[in-house]
């Protein structure tokens, strides 16, 4: 066979295997473009744009006046957070939960602190001095006058059961996240996820149309599926030895999505998750070899710090890839 005829040959197998791929994928950019800009701010999910998404992932926090705000954190970050004095905090700051929104505009967000470890993790990043904490509404705002009224939104609510002091309870903070998805008029194109699954029952009752996405990991330093006898806290009282999976879990809660720590997917679970249901997207991959190796699972999409390595991925393996 020549050389030609089997170049040929190959470009036509990609043809009629990739499209069922690519015209689902979803690409996602975390916290905005963390690797890129600062997270979670205008700047950060302005870059996402930029660079091309289908979804934009972030984290909300709840302020003491009711305000849906973006952030990580339930606290106020070191590494993240400068004072109204223009210094950065000396030590973890107070709760969203305790300010109101007015009083949290006085803190910038716009860097990351160089004396923090945290800093040369994302060497890349390009600061932009003013930033503040957005709110939800200044989020989709920010899409409308990009032009980019059919991006996705994947919003997880930021909780921890053993904290249940640093934010609201399960209950009011999944139906400040209802009210704002419908005041914005977004259900259609919005996504809930979060580790804690109780959000999302409480997402669930009040809202069944709106999307939910199980996420959980399974590593030394954090663990939400603990594979006891006792059902973990973050699972909404579910026991992964009654149901014998995560993806079955996932699926009895009612998340249409499963995301999980990327190193935790295996081409079982794929195919386990798929046959109950469930699209499959993992958070949060870096490196492109990785996530080729994750596309070759078969994966729905990526949660990704550069969007912009996933878009040369997808564009070097001829995968057409359609923004919204």
């Amino acid at each position: 066979m020549s050389t030609m005829r089997r170049t040929i040959i190959a470009a036509l197998l990609l043809l009629t295997s990739a499209p069922a791929l690519a015209q689902s994928f979803d690409l996602q950019g975390h916290r905005g473009a963390r690797g890129l800009a600062p997270e979670n701010t205008l700047a950060g999910f302005r870059k996402a744009m930029e660079i091309g998404v289908t979804t934009l992932e972030t984290d909300l926090a709840l302020t003491r006046d009711g305000v849906l705000v973006l952030a990580h954190d339930p606290r106020l970050n070191p590494d993240l957070v400068r004072g109204p004095d223009g210094k950065w905090l000396t030590g973890w700051g107070p709760p969203i939960r305790s300010l109101t929104k007015r009083e949290l505009d006085a803190y910038d967000v716009g860097r990351l602190n160089p004396e923090g470890r945290y800093a040369k993790q994302w060497s890349q990043q390009v600061a932009v001095d003013g930033e503040r904490m957005p709110t939800f509404q200044a989020f989709v705002a920010l899409t409308r006058s990009m032009g980019r009224d059919k991006v996705r939104f994947n919003i997880e609510t930021k909780l921890d059961p053993g904290k249940p002091d640093e934010t609201a309870d399960p209950a009011t903070f999944a139906r400040a996240v209802v009210e704002a998805i419908r005041a914005e008029g977004v259900t259609a194109r919005t996504t809930v996820q979060s580790f804690d699954w109780r959000t999302l029952v409480e997402v669930k009752k009040l809202a069944p149309e709106i999307a939910t996405a199980c996420l959980t990991i399974e590593s030394a330093s954090m663990d939400t599926v603990r594979r006891a006898t006792a059902p973990s806290p973050w699972q909404a009282g579910l026991n992964i030895a009654a149901l014998g999976s995560v993806p079955r879990m996932a699926q009895a809660v009612g998340c249409g999505t499963w995301s999980m720590f990327w190193r935790n997917l295996t081409p079982e679970l794929v195919k386990e998750s798929k046959a109950v249901g469930l699209k499959v997207l993992p958070w949060t991959v870096n490196d492109p070899a990785e996530m080729g190796r994750l596309i070759d699972m078969g994966v729905d999409g990526l949660i990704t710090d550069y969007p912009d390595r996933a878009r040369k991925l997808l564009a070097e393996r001829g995968l057409p890839f359609k923004l919204p």
